[in-house]
C-alpha cells in the first residue's frame, strides 16, 4: 500500500520530497533523475522565463542577463520575509518567491509520482530563530501558509534532525542511543534519541527523545567566513582609506552572504563603492571589487568559495578561482586557514551540543552512535570537535542530502497513514 502523504524538506541549499512506496527508495526524482533540487531560482530578464535548481545555476553561470536567488529558506524568521526584491523590472514580494519555489517542488514531485499530494510533513529546523519563540513560531506559520497556498490541505511539521533519525532507524537492527548532528545550509540541529526496530512503529515518539536543540549556523555561514578570510581582503576588506579610516565592511559582508549579494548591485550601493574607490589607499583592490559589481559576479564568487569548502572536507589544500573578475587569478587555501576561518562557528556548535548532552542527563559514554547528516557535517574541524564530546560513540554518515526527506516520508506514513 502506498500513502497519499509526502515529506518535504525545503532546504537552504537543496530540497527533497519523499514518498514511501513498497520496494522503492523514498526520495522522488526532481531534476534530471536526481533526488535533490538546489534551492535556486533564476529570473531571465530578456524573455521573462524562470528556471529552477541546477538549470537556474547553469543559466546564471552561462552569463544570461537576470537575477539569481539562493538560500531562500533564510528569509523565514527574518524581517526580509515581508519585503520584496526587484525581478524582471518589477517588485516581487519575498513570500511570492518562496511560494513559487515550493509550488515547483510539489509539481515536480507529483509529476514523478504520477499522483497529486495534498498531505505533507514539512521539515523545520529546531530553531528558525534563536531565542525568540514568537519569531520562530511566525516562521513556521509562514511556511505552513505557503504550503497551503500551493495545494497542501493537511500539513504537519517535524524537526529535521528527528526526521534524519527516523531514516537511520530504518537501517538498524538493534536499539541505540543516537546523537543526530544535522548541519544544513542555514542551521545546525541536534537530537539525542533512542532508536530501534521495536520503537519505529510507535505513533508518539516523545518519550524516546531525550533532548534536542539547535543554533542558527549552517553551511552558508562557513562559506561566508571562508569568503571573508580569503577573497574579500583581495577586494579591499581590511584596507584603509586615504584618510586613515578603515574601509567599511558592510559591502563585503553583503557579498559574502548568499541572500544579500544582490543588495550590492543597487544604485545607492554602487555610488557608495565608486566614492570609496576614489578615497581608497589601495585602489587596485577596489578596482577588482568594482569589476565584480560590474559583472554582477557575486554569486559566481560565492559558488567558487562553496566549492573550496567542499574540497577542503577531503583535501588539505585547494584553490578559489577568481578568473571571471581577474583573468588567471586564484587564491590558494589550506586546511589550517579554513579551520581558523570557521573556528568560531565550530566552537558555538560544540557548546550547544555539550549543553544538549548535559540537559539529557546521560553519560557521554552511553551514546552509541553519532549520526551525521547535512552537507556541511563533513567539515573536518566540526566533525572532529563533535566526535570528541562522545569519544566512545561510533560515527556514521547518513545520506548527507537525503536523510531528512526520507525520514519525513516515514513520518508522513505515521501521521497520515
Amino acid at each position: 500500500m502506498t500513502t497519499p502523504a509526502c515529506g518535504l524538506d525545503f532546504g537552504t541549499s537543496n530540497s527533497t520530497v519523499g514518498w514511501v512506496r513498497p520496494g522503492q527508495h523514498a526520495l522522488l526524482a526532481l531534476e534530471d533523475g536526481k533526488a535533490t533540487l538546489p534551492s535556486a531560482i533564476f529570473f531571465h530578464d530578456e524573455d521573462g522565463d524562470v528556471s529552477y535548481g541546477r538549470a537556474a545555476l547553469a543559466d546564471y553561470l552561462a552569463g544570461y542577463d537576470g537575477r539569481l536567488m539562493r538560500a531562500m529558506k533564510s528569509l523565514l524568521g527574518s524581517s526580509l520575509i515581508d519585503g520584496h526584491t526587484e525581478v524582471q523590472g518589477r517588485a516581487l514580494p519575498f513570500r511570492v518567491l518562496l511560494t513559487r519555489y515550493i509550488a515547483e517542488l510539489k509539481r515536480r514531485a507529483e509529476e514523478t509520482a504520477g499522483r497529486p499530494f495534498t498531505q505533507v510533513v514539512l521539515g523545520r529546523p529546531v530553531f528558525f530563530v534563536d531565542e525568540n519563540e514568537a519569531a520562530d513560531q511566525l516562521a513556521q506559520d509562514t511556511l505552513g501558509e505557503i504550503a497551503r497556498s500551493v495545494g497542501f490541505t493537511d500539513i504537519d511539521f517535524q524537526f529535521e534532525p528527528l526526521a534524519a533519525a527516523f531514516d537511520y532507524e530504518s537501517q538498524i537492527d538493534r536499539e541505540e542511543l543516537v546523537l543526530v548532528i544535522d548541519i544544513g545550509g542555514g542551521t545546525s540541529d541536534f537530537s539525542l534519541i533512542r532508536l530501534g526496530p521495536g520503537r519505529a512503529a510507535k505513533p508518539d515518539r516523545r518519550e524516546d527523545i531525550l533532548a534536542h536543540g539547535g543554533v542558527h549556523i549552517g553551511g552558508a555561514d562557513f562559506d561566508m567566513q571562508l569568503n571573508l578570510a580569503c577573497v574579500m581582503p583581495l577586494l579591499g576588506l581590511g584596507s584603509q582609506l586615504k584618510s586613515g579610516k578603515d574601509m567599511p565592511s558592510t559591502p563585503y559582508r553583503n557579498l559574502a552572504c548568499w541572500h544579500t549579494i544582490n543588495q550590492v548591485y543597487a544604485r545607492k550601493s554602487v555610488d557608495l563603492l565608486s566614492t570609496l574607490r576614489m578615497e581608497s589607499a589601495e585602489r587596485d583592490k577596489l578596482d577588482l571589487l568594482m569589476e565584480l559589481v560590474k559583472q554582477r559576479a557575486g554569486h559566481w564568487v560565492a559558488m567558487q568559495v562553496e566549492d573550496a569548502k567542499i574540497a577542503l572536507s577531503d583535501a588539505s589544500d585547494t584553490q578559489i578561482d577568481l578568473s571571471r573578475i581577474a583573468p588567471g587569478r586564484h587564491v590558494d587555501v589550506g586546511r589550517p586557514l579554513f579551520d581558523s576561518a570557521v573556528g568560531g562557528l565550530v566552537g558555538k556548535v560544540e557548546i550547544k551540543v555539550g549543553e544538549l548532552l548535559r540537559d539529557a542527563g546521560v553519560s557521554t559514554d552511553d551514546v552509541d552512535t553519532v549520526f551525521f547528516t547535512g552537507g556541511s557535517s563533513r567539515v573536518p574541524r566540526l566533525r572532529e570537535s563533535v566526535s570528541a564530546l562522545v569519544p566512545r560513540a561510533r560515527s556514521v554518515e547518513g545520506d548527507l542530502f537525503g536523510s531528512i526527506g526520507a525520514g519525513l516520508a516515514l513520518d508522513a506514513v505515521r501521521k497520515f497513514g
